[in-house]
């Protein structure tokens, strides 16, 4: 059976050694390396090739939400799963917007920690209970949509519209992936918990 690879990154060596005992007591994680911060983290992914960056939120020189954005860009399906005690609704949101696998409390159990480094390896959103409600309900001025880009906001139109992805995908000229991963973010966004529940969300915004 293949391990999970996971990068390692904090500024903390201590914290970063700890993360490293505490994962490979798991038979089914492998650390491959550990990064002081997100430069780092960086330039050290095509050499260790991992399945999975668990990063701190805030580092110096590039921050976990820095590694995000840059992995989104650089390293497009690498899950980045944030880990922190930091747990400001704003923060949280700004890192799932940005396209972070999940956010987790540092005070979470070794077993809540390795459930979560295989969950975002197989696609999933992991997100602190203590924390998901703050950071997925919107404020009474925020107004989604307006908050989407422009390629996004294109996919949403055709979701509303009951459009599959691969249809989306010939009608917008994008790769099939390319939809998946935009579905994925407008989930996010929009704090919705499935595929049905974003249409119908869409759908009415479009109807207000």
């Amino acid at each position: 059976m293949n391990r999970i690879r996971v990068l390692v990154v904090d500024d903390q060596e201590l914290l970063r050694r700890g993360l490293r005992m505490v994962l490979e007591t798991d038979a089914t994680i492998e650390v491959v390396g550990e990064a002081e911060h997100g430069l780092r983290a960086l330039a050290m992914i095509p050499e260790v090739a991992p399945d999975v960056v668990l990063a701190d939120a805030r580092m110096p020189t590039l921050d976990g939400l820095g590694l995000v954005r840059r992995c989104i860009v650089d390293h497009p399906g690498l899950p980045v799963l944030v880990l922190t005690t930091f747990d400001d609704a704003r923060t949280v949101r700004d890192l799932l917007d940005a396209g972070a696998a999940g956010f987790l409390l540092k005070d979470v159990s070794t077993d809540g920690l390795a459930d979560a480094i295989r969950q975002v390896t197989a696609g999933g959103l992991v997100l602190d209970p203590r924390v998901a409600r703050a950071a997925l309900s919107p404020t009474p001025s925020a107004k989604p949509l307006a908050a989407l880009n422009e390629s996004e906001r294109a996919v949403a139109d055709l979701v509303a519209r009951g459009l599959p992805n691969v249809e989306i995908a010939d009608e917008l000229h994008l790769a099939h992936g390319t939809v998946k991963n935009v579905v994925s973010t407008l989930l996010r966004k929009l704090g919705q918990r499935d595929r049905t529940a974003l249409a119908l969300h869409l759908a009415q915004e479009r109807t207000d």
